[in-house]
């Protein structure tokens, strides 16, 4: 999507700050012993008070509100009776719509770090290469400058990409173009792009593996070798200055 007016932008930014309260809630109540089901139906109340869908049900009819998943699950972990323990990397997954409008945002989780911890590490990176990706997402740019942003930042930390997970178009729908941003360099991938362009930039960042495998319950994304996997996600509006970040509180 590619806003044209000043009220496209204002309800963006409401279903922004919507799916970015809805994050915090969640990641604020992560600990040992609750389960996924239980943070799940925090989101969804958040979601539900004012009055937005969350986008996996709407689109897709997935199995809970949010997605939830936990050390090597990489994506669209299903909110059960699983419980959290302690050392756990737990990521979130928040996407939602309201008035025809989409929004998705993500953040990971260690459950009781220590200073040595390497998922620790591993989030730390993660978010330092979206943040430092997000603002290579500049009108008149390459989108492949986002993925070699976010592959050099791992490699320097000793850490691998996932390459069968990217980013993507959002506004109107969920998905829409560019279908991938990815997390990686693509020297063919030559999209420029364009003032107003509204997108879901997010990182896949892994100990070791660069690829995913489906699960058998036909939703969730793991690795094959237990790899642990972190994730981070922001929606924003490319200009040409700063990016607008739309999921923040």
């Amino acid at each position: 999507m590619i806003i044209n007016s000043e009220s496209e932008l204002e309800a963006l930014r409401r279903i922004g700050k919507i799916v970015a309260e809805a994050r915090e809630e969640i990641l604020k109540a992560v600990r040992p012993g609750i389960s996924t089901i239980e943070l799940d139906l925090i989101g969804e109340k958040i979601l539900s008070s004012y009055g937005a869908k969350s986008a996996p049900k709407y689109e897709y009819n997935f199995p809970g509100a949010t997605c939830i998943s936990i050390n090597d699950e990489a994506a669209h972990g299903i909110p059960s009776t699983r419980l959290i323990n302690e050392g756990d990397s737990v990521n979130i997954d928040v996407s939602a719509v309201l008035d025809g409008y989409f929004s998705d945002t993500g953040a990971t989780i260690v459950v009781s770090p220590n200073a040595n911890n390497i998922k620790q590490k591993l989030c730390d990176c993660s978010k330092q290469a979206l943040d430092k990706a997000i603002m290579k997402a500049k009108a008149g740019s390459k989108i492949n400058q986002i993925g070699r942003t976010i592959f050099n930042e791992a490699r320097r930390n000793g850490f691998t990409v996932i390459r069968d997970l990217t980013g993507h178009g959002i506004g109107k729908n969920l998905h829409e173009d560019p279908e991938n941003i990815l997390n990686y360099f693509d020297i063919n991938d030559s999209c420029i792009l364009t003032d107003g362009l509204v997108l879901a930039v997010e990182t896949f960042i892994s100990t070791g593996a660069e690829h995913i495998f489906q699960d058998t319950n036909g939703w969730t994304y793991k690795t094959p070798d237990k790899s642990i996997v972190a994730q981070f996600e922001h929606t924003i509006v490319v200009t040409k200055g700063k990016p607008i970040i739309l999921t923040t509180i």
